[in-house]
């Protein structure tokens, strides 16, 4: 599975990243309003887990939420945002570690299992790393230590277009209708009206204006850009 190698790959920038920050790093603050690198190291420890409850469901047929609470997200990154540094690493590590092995658990057939995403939808198991690699690769940008969209491979950037694009549809003005589009990737629609714009560029640029992690400056805009409703 593509999205597994996405994973893999995204999970080694972001330890390597990790690994090099300072100690005080940990209380300095993210690119996420109110959050420091400690409360983002810590949802990337708690997300990973969360989704290893996902897997696990798929696998063993038992009902297994993301999180016993709608309260337990928000109170397990509160709990964990102030441990040291190298507290923090391991959590990374390890949790990483538990995912891939959940992973690898699944045969083909629990792949296609239904599970319910943290937000209620019911989504095949299939669905759940890509909900991983979206985490790991968005999270290392916020991180704020020099790495930005682009590092994003071309194909997950894309397929985040389509993902995002696909959330905003619902959420836009109506009448909205923006063609994006990326040479060799083809074409998205962002809302449902006729088109009024069209956004062209490189997949990572479209991701970051989308996503609220970049402007765009770097995209080929004819039209009237719509505004878009905040992104996580």
């Amino acid at each position: 599975m593509k999205v597994l190698d996405w994973i893999a790959d995204g999970q080694v920038r972001l330890q390597r990243a990790i690994d090099a920050l300072p100690p005080h790093a940990v209380t300095e603050p993210s690119a996420l309003p109110g959050w420091t690198r400690g409360h983002l190291l810590t949802h990337l420890a708690r997300n990973a887990d969360a989704l290893v409850n996902l897997l696990t469901w798929a696998r063993t047929g038992i009902p297994t939420p993301m999180y016993a609470s709608p309260d337990q997200r928000a109170t397990d990154i509160e709990a964990g945002a102030g441990r040291p540094l190298t507290e923090q690493r391991a959590d990374v590590r390890e949790s990483a570690e538990r995912f891939r092995k959940a992973a690898e658990a699944l045969s083909a057939d629990d792949w296609s299992a239904t599970v319910t995403s943290g937000t209620g939808r019911q989504i095949p198991a299939s669905e759940v790393p890509w909900l991983r690699a979206r985490e790991v690769w968005i999270h290392l940008v916020d991180l704020r230590v020099g790495v930005g969209m682009d590092v994003l491979p071309p194909d997950l950037a894309w397929a985040l277009v389509g993902d995002v694009a696909g959330w905003m549809t619902a959420r836009v003005d109506p009448g909205t209708g923006v063609e994006l589009s990326a040479d060799g990737h083809g074409t998205v629609a962002l809302g449902a009206g006729p088109v009024g714009a069209t956004v062209a560029g490189p997949p990572y640029a479209l991701a970051a204006w989308l996503t609220g992690r970049g402007t765009a400056a770097d995209l080929r805009v004819t039209g009237e850009l719509p505004h878009l409703p905040h992104w996580l």
